[in-house]
């Protein structure tokens, strides 16, 4: 990708501008701060840096960090193009062809390719000789328009009837398996389809494309009731939301959070459309940051049953973690949305919505659950669990209400519940601080993951990133720290990579940029990359000529020691080695 091309981009995409459309910003002095939306937190540790040359971010609690195209990158879990691209679609610009062949990206191309032309099979086949799919979708009460809109569809019993039109098409078997569209055979080896009579309903991204699908059974017995894609090249179950693509176009600040697709797809037709559910699997994470993006209040409106209920407190947590504000939909008389608009109408699913209960006062009920509070047993056990859910409340005029409130319920004096809740906080906190001493203990035995050789290579390592803090710092530099040090010298293989980016890009005549690592380092390495600057940077660390020189003698003692341990006879290298010690010493 060209240069000046990702130059024109990053200028017409501020960073700040874009990451403000997910994250709230706060001014502080030169710099802005957020809370981090890659890791849950509640005081803001993400910083963006607007007022240097290369604008970029750095989160000094988990370590992301990058320009604007690695922040698109993570927060959208885009591959790099794709991430191009959108920035492109978003400043109105064109993305110039690449100039080097690309497999990774034309796979992922052809994969979307094959997403939609099976999306569109599927719906044509709902109104083809077998009617069982559309009967069964009017039997659920949707009408025509809605399963326009979703693209809903219908997978007949004929074992290849999907694999024999796509291969017309012209996709190949290995397409069709990366697509987790067919399987083959262990018996046979023959390919299959994956969805048999079903129901489809596709899965899109924020941008529109079919990245999955989803499929329920018409047979009575048949199993499972449910079959989902599995992971593939475009597609991570945990990181997207069902109908979030219609769901992110609402004006509303709040979410409904459903349980499965036919919920969704019942209270968007009642005229919701600011509705969204997991993809087959608990609620993750990535999809409660997803979330955040958009709203800052989730309705969750799981299922009555115990399962449901259940999932809901899981929920609650996740919610509140990335900083969304839960609330609890109460249903009675129905067992789901979909059954509850059925009998009642949407006028009185929006009363519902409206008098939802916040998430504390659901889980102050539940404490009562399973328990006779008129006995004193009962009462008992429903105040401790009382007390485990006001301790969980860390703003203390917040708690003192529900405090009160919970004392008023229960006919106690609320200073007997305070004492309670009081020692419940103190006990965690002693577990928390057993648990942060332990975890600084076994820091050192820690795994780098980004940089794994630094765990045996401690102080070359250090060496290391001193040398390139330097360069990223002073980039005039580099001509007279590539003639003191090669990249072969270097010990660590991450940081030589870094190195060797440097030089490749000064000697095309580049200015220094963070989107010199864009394309071929991970997010994870782009964010190590700007760390070592912003870490250095926030401790007021000076970085002098003489301790670079200090610094390459290191890497150059280390990798001489390394070059005559591999050259010498065993006799040899004993004694090379008890001289190297005493030299240490």
């Amino acid at each position: 990708m060209p240069k000046e091309f990702i130059y024109q981009l990053k200028q017409a995409n501020p960073i700040e501008q874009v990451m403000g459309s997910y994250v709230h910003l706060i001014r502080a002095g030169s710099l802005l701060k957020c809370q981090c939306p890659f890791h849950s937190e509640k005081t803001p540790s993400c910083v963006v840096y607007t007022d240097t040359q290369d604008p970029h971010f750095y989160c000094f609690g988990c370590h992301a960090g990058g320009d604007v195209i690695s922040f698109i990158r993570q927060i959208e879990g885009l591959e790099y193009m794709d991430a191009v691209r959108m920035l492109a679609e978003r400043a109105g610009m064109t993305v110039p062809s690449e100039g080097r062949d690309n497999g990774e990206e034309r796979r992922r191309m052809r994969l979307l390719e094959l997403n939609r032309a099976a999306a569109n099979f599927y719906y044509t086949q709902l109104t083809g000789q077998d009617k069982r799919g559309l009967l069964y979708l009017k039997e659920r009460g949707l009408k025509p328009e809605i399963i326009k809109k979703y693209g809903l569809g219908f997978a007949g019993e004929r074992w290849d009837s999907l694999l024999s039109a796509m291969r017309k098409l012209g996709f190949t078997d290995e397409e069709l398996i990366a697509a987790n569209l067919c399987s083959r055979s262990q018996k046979s080896g023959n390919l299959y389809d994956r969805f048999r009579n079903r129901v489809i309903f596709p899965i899109l991204d924020l941008r529109g494309n079919v990245i999955a699908f989803g499929g329920r059974t018409i047979e009575k017995d048949g199993n499972p009731k449910y079959l989902n894609s599995s992971d593939t090249p475009v597609f991570k179950k945990g990181r997207n939301l069902f109908s979030m693509n219609f769901a992110k176009k609402s004006q509303s600040k709040r979410l409904i959070l459903a349980e499965g697709y036919m919920d969704v797809i019942a209270v968007h037709q009642a005229g919701f459309e600011n509705v969204v559910a997991s993809l087959g699997t608990a609620l993750t994470p990535d999809q409660c940051r997803l979330m955040r993006q958009y709203a800052e209040e989730v309705v969750i409106s799981y299922d009555s049953d115990a399962a449901g209920q259940n999932a809901a407190v899981k929920a609650i947590n996740l919610l509140r973690a990335v900083g969304l504000r839960p609330k609890i939909l109460h249903m009675t008389g129905a067992k789901d949305p979909d059954e509850y608009i059925k009998k009642f109408g949407a006028p009185y699913f929006r009363k519902l919505l409206e008098d939802a209960d916040d998430a504390m006062t659901y889980e102050l009920r539940r404490c009562r659950d399973g328990t006779d509070i008129a006995t004193d047993d009962g009462m008992i056990t429903a105040l401790k669990k009382s007390v485990t859910v006001l301790a969980n409340i860390e703003n203390e005029m917040e708690r003192e209400v529900y405090l009160s409130r919970v004392a008023k319920e229960y006919g106690i004096q609320p200073e007997v519940l305070r004492t309670q809740v009081t020692q419940e906080i103190r006990r965690r906190k002693r577990g928390e601080m057993k648990m942060a001493f332990r975890a600084v203990q076994a820091a050192p035995r820690a795994r780098d993951p980004v940089n794994p050789e630094a765990g045996t290579h401690r102080k070359e390592a250090r060496a290391e990133e001193y040398i390139l803090c330097y360069l990223i710092r002073n980039p005039d530099m580099l001509e007279s720290v590539m003639q003191q040090i090669r990249p072969e010298e270097f010990v660590t293989e991450f940081h030589r990579r870094v190195y060797e980016r440097l030089i490749e890009n000064y000697m095309r005549g580049y200015e220094f940029s963070i989107s010199f690592f864009d394309d071929d380092f991970t997010p994870e390495e782009t964010g190590r990359i700007v760390g070592i600057r912003a870490k250095y940077d926030s401790q007021g660390i000076e970085i002098s000529d003489s301790s670079i020189a200090d610094c390459v003698q290191i890497l150059k003692d280390s990798w001489a020691e390394a070059t005559v341990q591999g050259n010498l006879s065993d006799d040899d290298l004993a004694a090379f080695t008890q001289r190297m010690r005493q030299k240490k010493r």
